[in-house]
């Protein structure tokens, strides 16, 4: 596509170089430009695209779209298109370059704190059961119909996003599930993508050291209904909200989109009735404006009727009908890393979950709690250079509904692994727990906690001292198969580690 075409209509300060240049392709990254690429300079948190502009030209851009000029003679042989934000002029570039590929595909965005994940497995399974060809872009992985591959951050940036749908609709993926996270709707990468409907599950602690403050959160939350339009088709467009979360009613009026209602609360337009939970899953009456379906699922925990209220209520605004509906809920057995059974030899229950904030790892502990005949043996920790502020909640949490919590390193990352436990501990000791330290494992029939910094340790340690009425709950990577220390990643899965411990092949 030739340079002028692709930037017309975007605004721009000023344009230097040839408009009928050729553009072969994109790049945000110094290192993946071609011959022919168009370069954006993006600045981020740690590195300014600025700064690689030499190193892009280099590599053969022929053109270049920055905020600020380059220095004297980097530009020579490339054009240059200077705008006033390379972040939107990328969305624009990126969907214009690569035709649009959302136009004839429905577009969900599942935002909240928590239940992203199971919420977009959830609707994937529904859509598959009503005859679609569903496509998601999520923090588990990317996938459609026969493809699947690594998810690098839950939602790609504007330009690998574009790639990703274009490969879909490709692919005719008729509906795309993207999990919309915080970060994503600040930096602007869905800039663009006509949402048909948007997904609001909870808010609750996380990310603040990114956004400061649960207002900022919010407002960096709220950013994917304040946006919805309808399309040029005049498409329904929905905004699907929990209403018992106390920013749901805040939501409701940030948003021109028809709003459709869930929650266990008698006002909400999609809720649930006789639900029961049990190590088999759950049971409910689900009561929507189409009429009452008993349901089924193979999720454990009760929170999972949120995500379950939340899936149909968004299929109910593509008019899927209900028997549909509750096919898609009961053909789902599980979601990775999400209250995860890890069936062994020994029978134990060992469950992992990605819990890695105070209210997922309250739910998480919850459910366990409420399934455990036995002692609930909890191991964890939190990751580091992320928020600090939560890590003594956490470690509260886990102290008041365990029996015997031990204390790990969960991704550490450039912190000290100590540093991290040390909060995390004083939590556990505020909820009443002592330190266990020095006893034999075997011996731990009482309340307390262990502090063991390496995580296969830990895990050997929990898995070796539950018994049959005992549940095992492994919090805060979940699906993930690797831990980040330092600033590399080393092979870590959980379920590998818990299932070994419990097979004694250690």
């Amino acid at each position: 596509m030739q340079l002028g075409r692709l930037v017309s209509g975007m605004t721009v300060m000023e344009f230097l170089g040839d408009p009928e240049t050729e553009i072969e392709g994109l790049a945000y990254d110094s290192r993946e430009v071609k011959p022919g690429y168009l370069f954006v300079a993006l600045r981020g948190q740690t590195l300014d695209g600025h700064d690689f502009i030499k190193k892009a030209v280099q590599n053969g851009a022929v053109a270049i779209v920055a905020e600020s000029s380059p220095g004297e003679n980097i530009c020579k042989t490339s054009a240059l298109v200077k705008v006033p934000s390379s972040r939107v002029t990328l969305s624009e570039l990126a969907a214009s370059f690569y035709n649009r590929p959302f136009k004839n595909m429905n577009l969900v965005g599942i935002t909240g704190t928590n239940g992203k994940t199971t919420t977009s497995y959830l609707l994937e399974s529904i859509l598959l059961a009503a005859g679609a060809r569903p496509g998601v872009i999520g923090t588990i992985n990317y996938r459609m119909p026969g493809q699947t591959w690594e998810a690098p951050v839950t939602t790609p940036e504007s330009l690998d996003l574009m790639k990703t749908l274009r490969k879909m609709a490709d692919a005719n993926v008729t509906d795309v599930v993207i999990e919309v996270s915080s970060h994503s709707l600040v930096q602007g990468r869905i800039k663009g993508c006509p949402f048909r409907i948007a997904v609001f599950t909870n808010l609750t602690r996380d990310h603040l050291d990114y956004h400061g403050s649960m207002e900022e959160y919010f407002r960096a939350k709220s950013l994917l209904f304040s946006g919805l339009k309808k399309g040029e088709s005049n498409n329904n467009v929905s905004a699907v909200i929990n209403m018992d979360d106390t920013r749901g009613k805040d939501l409701t009026g940030l948003t021109d989109a028809a709003v459709m209602t869930y929650g266990l609360g008698k006002d909400c337009h999609v809720r649930a009735d006789l639900l029961q939970s049990t190590k088999d899953g759950l049971v409910a009456r689900l009561i929507t404006p189409a009429g009452e379906t008993d349901i089924q699922s193979s999720l454990i925990g009760d929170f999972n009727i949120y995500n379950i209220m939340a899936a149909s209520a968004v299929a109910l605004c593509m008019d899927i009908d209900l028997d549909t509906v509750a096919l898609g809920i009961n053909n789902l057995k599980c979601v990775p890393g999400r209250l995860e059974v890890v069936k062994n030899s020994r029978s134990l229950v060992i469950v992992v979950d990605y819990a890695h904030t105070p209210d997922a790892l309250l739910k998480a502990l919850e459910a366990a709690r409420n399934l455990a005949k036995g002692h609930l043996i909890t191991v964890f920790g939190c990751g580091g250079d992320r928020d600090r502020g939560k890590r003594r909640e956490m470690g509260r949490v886990a102290g008041n509904i365990s029996d015997v919590v031990f204390i790990t390193s969960d991704n550490p990352r450039t912190e000290d692994p100590s540093a991290i436990a040390s909060p995390i501990e004083k939590g556990v000791r505020q909820s009443g727990l002592g330190n266990l330290e020095g006893l034999n494992d075997s011996r731990m029939a009482g309340c307390g906690y262990v502090l063991d910094l390496d995580r296969r340790n830990a895990i050997r340690r929990a898995v070796g001292m539950a018994g049959e009425t005992d549940i095992v709950l492994i919090a805060g990577k979940g699906h993930e198969d690797y831990q980040v220390i330092g600033k590399g990643r080393r092979y870590f899965d959980d379920r590998k580690e818990a299932l070994e411990a419990a097979s004694g092949d250690i």
